[in-house]
């Protein structure tokens, strides 16, 4: 009996430290999820045309999705992209091109702004894609000879 009497402060004890150490350890796992901003651009383009142009946000990685809905057209492409203002070589990418409908599989599309102006085909035809415009914005262009239209998605993280 005196055995027991001994060993239940010592329990109380030992629940006592492991509720501090189980408190500390969660307050030191807390994390903050912050909502990203997002841009959503609709576009239905005539023949060799071009949407008003796209300013990505600037010093963080965006995320650009596209994808053209127009029938026997449909497929998607998607980056990642760097926008670096007033450096003249502004945006740098990498990501998937659109699968080609004529048999060719999905490739890797990556580059940064200096003489080439294509960014990510996002139809199936491979006529329908994402360009740098200037070096500092980008747009959606139509080489079709048909109307395109779809939609693009730009993600951002907010800055601190």
């Amino acid at each position: 009996m005196r055995i027991q009497k001994s060993s239940r402060p010592a329990v109380i004890l030992l629940a006592t430290v492991v509720a501090i150490i189980t408190s500390m350890v969660v307050a030191n796992a807390t994390q903050t999820i912050t909502t990203p901003n997002a841009a959503f651009i609709s576009y239905s383009l005539a023949t060799g045309a071009n949407s008003a142009v796209i300013t990505p946000a600037t010093s963080r990685s965006v995320l650009v999705m596209g994808c053209c809905t127009t029938s026997g057209a449909e497929s998607v492409g998607q980056v990642s992209l760097f926008h670096i203002p007033g450096t003249g070589t502004g945006i740098a990418w990498v990501g998937l091109e659109s699968a080609n409908g004529s048999g060719g599989g999905v490739t890797i599309t990556s580059g940064r702004f200096g003489g080439d102006d294509h960014i990510v085909y996002i139809d199936t035809l491979h006529q329908v894609d994402i360009q740098v415009h200037l070096s500092d914005t980008i747009l959606i262009h139509n080489a079709s000879t048909a109307t395109r239209a779809g939609n693009v998605t730009l993600v951002w993280q907010a800055r601190d």
